[in-house]
């Protein structure tokens, strides 16, 4: 199944990525409009995607919003693929490396990210979507927590994240428009290897980072452990869950992103993002 949002509505995509239907529609009122609200209602939501649905709406996928808009927590995992440890010079980890990443930084799965310095780099990431959320879930229920999986972008400020010592990731990575994901959700049950995604990222059409998700120091289940242990997650919630090796930073020379690039970032079979940056 995938789940899109539309106008602030919630609705689900048609088996082949041309049509929407209305959640609300097409369950006769039984379900909320509200994304936030399928979320918390996500077995509902499964069920209603099961039968058979007349997707009346035409698919704009440039009008599509990101598909969890306004989560009421955003979590960015960092240096959580080797290779990127290994060519930003830094120790493995020994615990998820976690950083707010602040909800008013969500931007849409085609929306145009603002450059707003020299130093702005990409960041292609598997992203997580909350379902039924909880305290101290275990690794081994984790997936059963997750609505969905798609790509996002966690565009980098490097001079604002690095501007003091230690670095602060948080603001860095939280300017507006800096969290473009989507552009659609897929369900964990159309997931065949869920553990061994292929995400890449080009700039104008140039290859900068591909790389499976296998190569994850720590796990989607294990964040989720992790962060539960701690906090509790909610219906919603976001998780960007690191970036592999290949980002502009580390390269020589480096290369950052500058207005009319245009970013390009693909989970191999679930979703596509077209960012312009202006």
């Amino acid at each position: 199944m995938r789940f899109a949002v539309l106008d602030g509505r919630a609705h689900l995509v048609s088996p082949h990525a041309d049509a929407l239907v209305d959640v609300e529609k097409a369950s006769h009122g039984a379900l909320p409009s509200d994304p936030w609200l399928c979320f918390a209602q996500w077995e509902k939501v499964l069920a209603i995607a099961g039968q058979q649905l007349r997707f009346d709406i035409p698919l704009d996928v440039s009008a599509l919003q990101a598909p969890s808009p306004c989560p009421r927590q955003m979590f960015g995992i960092g240096l959580n693929y080797r290779s990127h440890a290994e060519e930003s010079g830094m120790e493995i980890p020994k615990v998820p490396l976690t950083f707010p990443k602040f909800s008013s930084s969500v931007n849409s799965p085609n929306g145009d990210v603002p450059i707003t310095g020299a130093l702005v780099d990409f960041e292609a990431e598997l992203v997580v979507v909350i379902s039924h959320g909880g305290r101290n879930i275990s690794q081994e229920s984790a997936w059963s927590h997750i609505a969905g999986v798609c790509p996002g972008q966690d565009i980098s400020d490097r001079g604002l994240q690095f501007s003091s010592t230690p670095p602060q990731f948080g603001l860095g990575k939280s300017r507006a428009g800096y969290s473009p994901f989507g552009p659609w959700l897929v369900s964990v049950d159309e997931l065949a290897n869920r553990d061994c995604l292929e995400i890449s990222c080009s700039v104008n059409g140039i290859e900068m980072q591909r790389s499976l998700t296998n190569d994850l120091i720590f796990s989607v289940s294990q964040i989720i452990e992790f962060l539960s242990s701690v906090v509790e997650l909610l219906p919603g919630d976001v998780i960007f869950t690191g970036t592999p090796g290949g980002v502009g930073v580390s390269r020589k020379p480096p290369l950052f992103l500058k207005s009319g690039d245009i970013i390009t970032t693909t989970l191999t079979g679930i979703g596509t993002l077209t960012n312009h940056c202006i």
